[in-house]
C-alpha cells in the first residue's frame, strides 16, 4: 500500500472522498473537498467490506465440481458451494474454456459483462475479462446498453450520431443565459446526476438547475412523478399517462403546424423529410389528424394544457430535455425521434440554451462545463468472433440458439452459447422479466462470475472467482466526462484470498498458456503508468497539460481547465451546414428516414409515430396500475444495496413502493403496508409508501434491490420480476420496462424473511 503524507483518497461513479482508516480497516469517508453537492451512496461500503456478505476465496457450485459442465443446471440460486485454492479454480476455468472452444468454437462463450464496474482506468472488470479473452480467440459479445439502447441506434439515423451529442450537451451555463423554457419530458432526476461513469469530483447537476431558475428560466416536468425535477425549480408538473410521450410530443407538433408555429426556414435549411412528416400530423396517412385533441385523449392531459404549452415553446427560447427513460418503453425509439422532430419545428437547434438534450441529470457530465480530452485506456486487442447481441436480449439468446431476429436493418442469429462469464456487472439487476431468465440461466453448460459479493448473480453462478473492490488496490481514474482525474489509493489489504481481476485473468492465462500476451510483461503499476504516459501525450495535443506522475501522485488529483465558451450542442451543423454537415445519409437532420422505411419494420416506420404499446392490447385487468422502475437514490443500480445507505431505505426489508392517495385509498391500503406487486409473469413484495408526490394510477419501485426469488415472487422488492422482456422494435431490440401494468394488493400471512443478502450455504473445502 501507498505510504502517502497526503490524505487517502479515492472516487468512484458517485463521487470522490477522503478515506479514514484505522487498524488496517476503512472507518469511515470524507467528501472530497472540491465537491458541492456530494453523494450520500460511498458511505454505504464502510460496514460490507469485509461483512458476511463478501466473498473470501474461489467457490465451486456443488453439483458442477462433482459432475462437471452442464450439470443441475436448474440449481442455480439454490445450491450450496465448495470453497478451493486459486491453483484449482484457475485450472478449473481454464479446462472449460479450452472445451468450449474447441468443442463448439469461440462463439459459443459470451461474456457481455455489462454493468459499471469500477470507475479506475486500469482495473476496468470489463476490458480485463475482454483482453484476456481476446488472447484465446474471442467471444460473443453484447452491444448498446440498457440505459437507451433505443436512443443509441435511432439517433444515428436522423442526426449522424448519438454519443457525439451527449458529449457536447448544450452546458447549463449557456442554458442560465439564454434559455427561457425548458421542457423536460422525464424530468430532471438529481437522483441519477449523482453518478457519472469513470468518476467524477463535483456535483453540478444541482448547482445548473438553481442557475437557470435564479435567472428566470421556467421549468416544466412532464413525468408521473413531481419530484423528477427539484422542489426549488418551481417546474409546472405535467402528469401525462406513462408511455405516451411520443404521442404527446407528437400532438405538440401537430399544433405547430396547425397554428403555423413551425420555423419554415430551419427545416428547409436544415432538415429533410418535413413533408412526409406533415403529411402524417395532417393524417394523410391513416385519417387521424394529430393534434392537441388527439394527444389529449391518449395522454389523460386536457387538449387546452397541450395547445399552451405548444404556443409557449413557439414563443420562448426553449430547450427540450428528452430523459433516457423514456427509451426504456415499448417503441422506445419514437420519443427520441419525435422530439428531434419537435425541436426542429422550433428551430432553435444548435443555438446558445435552447434546442434539445438528452438526458440532463441522466449522470453528473450531461450539461456539465468541461473539456473532451482523449485519455488512453487498456487496449483490449482483437475479438476473433464476430457475433453480437442486442444487449437486452439475453434472454431470449439462451432460450432460442439458432433462432433468427431483425436488429437495425439486419436479419441475424443467436449463437448457441454454453459458457457466461460475468465480470462487473450483474445480469439480475439489469434485466427485465427476471423469472424468465432465471429459467434460461439454467441451460448454458457453465457460468463464471467474478464478483466481491454474494449477490444474486454470485449466487446463480458454478464458478465464482473472488474480486477486491477499488479500496483494495491501486488505481487512476481519467474520464473525458469530468474535469477532475484521481490516483485511487490502496487504503487496505484484500480480504481473505481475493485477487484484482488483473491477476485473476493473468493465473487462467498463465494455465492456458498466453500470460505473456496478457501482461505484455508489465505489472499492474506499469500498465497505469503506460496509460498515463499515454494520456499525456494524447492530452497535450488537445492543449491540455498534465502533470507529470510523480506530482500526480504526490498531490492526488488535477482539475483539467474549462473550455474558452459554454458547450452548445450542434453549434457548428447550425452555423453552416454545408460545411459542417451530419453524418446522415442527406448530412441534414432526417425528420423521415429512406433507410429506416427500407426496413420495412411493422414496428418503426419511416417517421416518428405513435404506436400503443403492447402491454395495452386487449383490454388491461381491472385495477391494473403503471409501473415506473426507475433508478435508485441510494445506490448506482443494484451495487452497495446491501450497504447501510440502501439498507436504511427499506420498509419491513423491502424496497419501498411509492403509490398516490387516491390508488391507496381505493384498495383500502395503509402507509408502511407490506404490498404484493404482481401479473402474468410474477410478482415481488413492497413497503407501501403514500404520497401525492405520483400521480394517480402509477406506482414507482427503483430498480436495484437485489433478486431474492422464492418461486416466482422476488421477497426482497425486485421490480424486474413484474417487468416485460421484449424488444422496443424490431430496429433497436432495447429493453421495455416502463411498459409495465401490475396489480396491486395487501400481502397477508406470515411475511417471509428475505435472504438476499445472506451468503449461501458454504460447504466444507475439499481435501
Amino acid at each position: 500500500m501507498n505510504d502517502l503524507k497526503r490524505d487517502l483518497l479515492t472516487t468512484s461513479h458517485w463521487g470522490a472522498y477522503r478515506i479514514d482508516r484505522e487498524g488496517g480497516r476503512v472507518t469511515g469517508l470524507r467528501a472530497f473537498e472540491e465537491d458541492s453537492d456530494p453523494s450520500p451512496i460511498g458511505q454505504g461500503i464502510v460496514d460490507v467490506l469485509d461483512a458476511p456478505t463478501r466473498i473470501s476465496q474461489p467457490m465451486i457450485r456443488k453439483s458442477w465440481l462433482e459432475g462437471g459442465p452442464g450439470t443441475a443446471g436448474d440449481q442455480r440460486g439454490k445450491e450450496a458451494f465448495v470453497p478451493v485454492s486459486w491453483a484449482e479454480a484457475s485450472r478449473l476455468v481454464a479446462g472449460e474454456l479450452d472445451r468450449v472452444r474447441h468443442e463448439h468454437g469461440n462463439q459459443a462463450i459470451y461474456a457481455g459483462s455489462y454493468g459499471w464496474a469500477s470507475a479506475g482506468r486500469f482495473h476496468h472488470a470489463q476490458s480485463q475479462m475482454k483482453r484476456f479473452l481476446n488472447c484465446i480467440g474471442g467471444f460473443t459479445r453484447s452491444v448498446n446498453t440498457y440505459s437507451y439502447a433505443a436512443a443509441e441506434v435511432i439517433v444515428p439515423h436522423v442526426l449522424g450520431s448519438f454519443f457525439d451529442h451527449p458529449a457536447r450537451t448544450t452546458s447549463w451555463e449557456s442554458i442560465a443565459e439564454n434559455c427561457e423554457l425548458f421542457v423536460a419530458f422525464g424530468g430532471v432526476p438529481l437522483k441519477n446526476g449523482q453518478i457519472s461513469q469513470g468518476g467524477l469530483g463535483n456535483h453540478v447537476q444541482k448547482a445548473g438547475v438553481l442557475k437557470a431558475h435564479e435567472n428566470g428560466v421556467a421549468f416544466v416536468n412532464i413525468s408521473p412523478l413531481r419530484s423528477d425535477i427539484m422542489e426549488d425549480a418551481d417546474a409546472e408538473w405535467l402528469t401525462a399517462r406513462p408511455s405516451t410521450d411520443a404521442a404527446l410530443m407528437l400532438g405538440l407538433a401537430g399544433v405547430l403546424l396547425e397554428e403555423g408555429l413551425h420555423d419554415a426556414g430551419f427545416l428547409d435549411r436544415y432538415t429533410v423529410g418535413f413533408k412526409q412528416l406533415a403529411d402524417y400530423l395532417r393524417g394523410k396517412e391513416d385519417g387521424i389528424v394529430k393534434n392537441a385533441d388527439w394527444a389529449a385523449g391518449i395522454c389523460d392531459l386536457p387538449a387546452d394544457k397541450i395547445r399552451e404549452l405548444a404556443r409557449r415553446m413557439a414563443a420562448k427560447r426553449t430547450m427540450i430535455s428528452v430523459s433516457w427513460s423514456l427509451t426504456r418503453q415499448d417503441h422506445g425509439e419514437q420519443p427520441y425521434w419525435a422530439s428531434i422532430a419537435l425541436a426542429s419545428m422550433l428551430g432553435q437547434m444548435g443555438q446558445p440554451g435552447t434546442g434539445i438534450g438528452f438526458g440532463y441529470s441522466a449522470m453528473n457530465y450531461l450539461g456539465a462545463t468541461r473539456r473532451e480530452v482523449d485519455y488512453a485506456a487498456l487496449p483490449q486487442g482483437q475479438n476473433g468472433v464476430i457475433d453480437f447481441i442486442p444487449v437486452a436480449r439475453v434472454t431470449d439468446m439462451l432460450e432460442n440458439p439458432g433462432a433468427a431476429y431483425d436488429y437495425n436493418g439486419q436479419r441475424r442469429t443467436y449463437p448457441d452459447i454454453k459458457l457466461v462469464w460475468w465480470s462487473g456487472g450483474n445480469p439480475f439487476h439489469h434485466h427485465q422479466d427476471l423469472n424468465r431468465m432465471r429459467r434460461a440461466w439454467a441451460g448454458p453448460d457453465t457460468i463464471i462470475a467474478n464478483e466481491w459479493c454474494w449477490n444474486a448473480l454470485a449466487k446463480h453462478a458454478d464458478i465464482v472467482l473472488p474480486c477486491t473492490t477499488t479500496m483494495e488496490r491501486s488505481d487512476i481514474a481519467l474520464t473525458s466526462r469530468d474535469p477532475y482525474q484521481m490516483v485511487m489509493d490502496q487504503v487496505m489489504e484484500p480480504v481473505g484470498q481475493a485477487r484484482d481481476d488483473h491477476d485473476i485473468f493473468r493465473g487462467i492465462a498463465a494455465e492456458m498458456g498466453v500470460e505473456e500476451a496478457f501482461t505484455e510483461n508489465r505489472n499492474p503499476e506499469e500498465w497505469q503508468r503506460w496509460i498515463y504516459d499515454v494520456s499525456r501525450q494524447q492530452a497535450a495535443r488537445s492543449g491540455v497539460e498534465m502533470p507529470s506522475w510523480d506530482t500526480f501522485q504526490r498531490d492526488g488529483w488535477f482539475r483539467v481547465p474549462p473550455p474558452e465558451k459554454p458547450t452548445v450542442m450542434m453549434d457548428e451543423f447550425y452555423a453552416d451546414p454545408e460545411a459542417h454537415p451530419l453524418k446522415t445519409p442527406s448530412g441534414k437532420i432526417e425528420l423521415f428516414s429512406d433507410r429506416i422505411a427500407g426496413f420495412a419494420y411493422d414496428d418503426c416506420p419511416g417517421h416518428p409515430a405513435w404506436m400503443e404499446p403492447r402491454e395495452w392490447l386487449g383490454a388491461a385487468p381491472e385495477g391494473a396500475l403503471h409501473m415506473i422502475s426507475n433508478q435508485p437514490r441510494t445506490k448506482l443500480h443494484s451495487q452497495l444495496d446491501h450497504g447501510s445507505v440502501s439498507r436504511a431505505d427499506r420498509i419491513q426489508g423491502r424496497e419501498p413502493l411509492l403509490m398516490n392517495p387516491e390508488d391507496a385509498k381505493a384498495r383500502g391500503l395503509s402507509d408502511g403496508q407490506i404490498l404484493r406487486v404482481y401479473n402474468a409473469r410474477g410478482a415481488c413484495l413492497a413497503g407501501l409508501r403514500i404520497s401525492d408526490e405520483i400521480m394517480p394510477g402509477v406506482i414507482q419501485i427503483s430498480t436495484g434491490a437485489w433478486y431474492d426469488p422464492d418461486g416466482d415472487t422476488c421477497r426482497h422488492g425486485n421490480p424486474n420480476a413484474v417487468t416485460l422482456d421484449k424488444g422496443t422494435s424490431r430496429l433497436a431490440q432495447g429493453p421495455t420496462a416502463h411498459s409495465c401494468l401490475v396489480m396491486v394488493e395487501a400481502f397477508n400471512g406470515p411475511l417471509p424473511e428475505t435472504q438476499a443478502h445472506n451468503p449461501p450455504e458454504i460447504l466444507p473445502a475439499r481435501r
